[in-house]
């Protein structure tokens, strides 16, 4: 299936064939980049845009084989890399390119990057995978929520009873332990979400500042992709709060 989708979808390589906006979100788990993406939902529909999510995983065509497999530790880096390509595939083909030719917003939480970081982490090829994602358009803006791992680890850990096979990496046996393993594993995917920072233009936020402020800071980014008239109503609200 994936092959199919791969080989059907239009490779779409310029911005103006498109009359929506994609903006994405990535970081570590714990880097609170849910948060602000819901908090830009929020804003961008009380100003009347037309706005469409989705979340990394999601896709019901691939959910209960993914489930299955982890649930019963089978998952390869190279299967569990292409179940994931499917799942995305699945949703860029239904959703967000219909979507973003029909004028929408589309705020995606996690997009292919976070493939390039884990499948990286998890042993695959770095150019293999792009190439698996090479049909994907390139996002108008990618806010990327740095925090240091000591902090993401804490958010997640914070009343969490037990971490999950692969969330803790342990297939790649990096420690015996579930939550040392949690921390090698997201101290890594940090390392990679580095290395493509300035590579793929994204825009880094600090995590640790306070959410509001976070919030106000993506807002006044996301006010140039606005149609100039409703940047401006934008932009006198942001500035009398």
């Amino acid at each position: 299936m994936l092959g199919w989708n791969c080989h059907k979808m239009p490779r779409v390589r310029t911005r103006n064939k498109l009359r929506g906006k994609l903006i994405v979100v990535e970081g570590i788990d714990g880097s609170g980049k849910s948060i602000q993406l819901h908090l830009l939902d929020k804003w961008l529909r009380h100003l009347g845009v037309l706005v469409f999510n989705t979340e990394w995983n999601s896709s019901a065509v691939v959910k209960e084989i993914t489930s299955k497999g982890k649930r019963r530790a089978l998952l390869t880096p190279t299967t569990f890399s292409l179940l994931h390509a499917t799942d995305f595939a699945d949703r860029y083909e239904r959703n967000v390119l219909p979507l973003l030719h029909a004028g929408y917003f589309v705020l995606a939480d996690r997009y292919v990057y976070t493939a390039y970081a884990r499948d990286a982490v998890r042993g695959c090829h770095p150019q293999w995978v792009k190439r698996v994602y090479s049909f994907a358009t390139k996002p108008d803006a990618v806010f990327y929520y740095h925090v240091p791992v000591e902090v993401g680890v804490r958010r997640i850990l914070t009343g969490r009873p037990k971490l999950k096979y692969y969330e803790a990496g342990m297939d790649l046996n990096l420690s015996n332990d579930e939550y040392e393993s949690y921390r090698i594993f997201q101290s890594r995917i940090i390392e990679q979400y580095k290395a493509m920072a300035s590579k793929e233009g994204f825009i880094v936020m600090d995590g640790t500042l306070d959410v509001e402020q976070q919030q106000r800071m993506m807002r006044e980014r996301v006010l140039g992709l606005l149609p100039s008239e409703l940047a401006k109503v934008a932009s006198k609200e942001l500035s009398v709060t």
